[in-house]
């Protein structure tokens, strides 16, 4: 259970679950759902959380990319001029405010991101408030996919077996037009990394199109 006395000893899970319900529970009011409402168990998505089955990691999500995957949505929460600048490949974007309404099925798996994670948790819990239950946070959201993805580094002065875990890293960055690092503290910050094109290399899936859902029941 959460240490509801103390904050400041809460580990990040802890911190995104309260987030996700204080941010969720603000998005909803006035929120144009069906009906005026929707059903919410705070502790249920707060466990959820804390257990993290709710999210799915920057590397899980490039091994789907590059498998060509069709059994996942992924969308991305930022505005469209962000959106248009850098985006993960196969991503759809979705303003927060146009989320309710989006078109998506309740038996599909739903990837969200934003620059880290306010936006998305807050997407999150609106998907589950709505019973989406296949929704999850990609973790760490776009920073942590520059980090690990696109600019991973390798420190000056790293092990062997960081070296042979690097070189498998280099080989995904560069396939999603990334630039790996090495040196350690001389090396560029991501930040300061010109972006890759949004248009993925031809060595990752191009954007497929989506096979046609079977209706939901009642």
């Amino acid at each position: 259970m959460m240490n509801r006395a103390d904050p400041r000893a809460w580990g990040i899970n802890q911190k995104l679950a309260f987030l996700a319900i204080a941010l969720g529970a603000l998005a909803l009011i006035g929120s144009p759902s069906p009906g005026g409402a929707v059903t919410i168990n705070t502790q249920e998505l707060a466990d959820i959380v804390e257990s993290e089955v709710d999210h799915v990691t920057v590397e899980e999500l490039a091994d789907w990319v590059v498998q060509d995957r069709a059994d996942y949505r992924l969308l991305d929460v930022r505005d469209p001029e962000s959106y248009a600048r850098y985006h993960i490949p196969t991503a759809e974007s979705v303003e927060l405010r146009d989320l309710h309404g989006y078109p998506l099925y309740h038996n599909e798996k739903i990837v969200i991101y934003s620059d880290g994670g306010i936006h998305s948790a807050q997407a999150w819990f609106l998907l589950r408030a709505e019973g989406f239950a296949g929704a999850y946070i990609l973790l760490g959201g776009l920073d942590a996919w520059k980090d690990a993805i696109l600019f991973p580094e390798l420190p000056a002065d790293a092990t062997p077996d960081e070296v042979a875990s690097f070189e498998s890293r280099r080989a995904v960055s560069e396939l999603f037009g990334g630039k790996p690092r090495t040196g350690g503290g001389g090396t560029a910050n991501p930040a300061e990394i010109p972006l890759p094109k949004v248009k993925p290399p031809a060595a990752v899936a191009a954007p497929r199109a989506r096979k046609k859902h079977h209706k939901e029941g009642c």
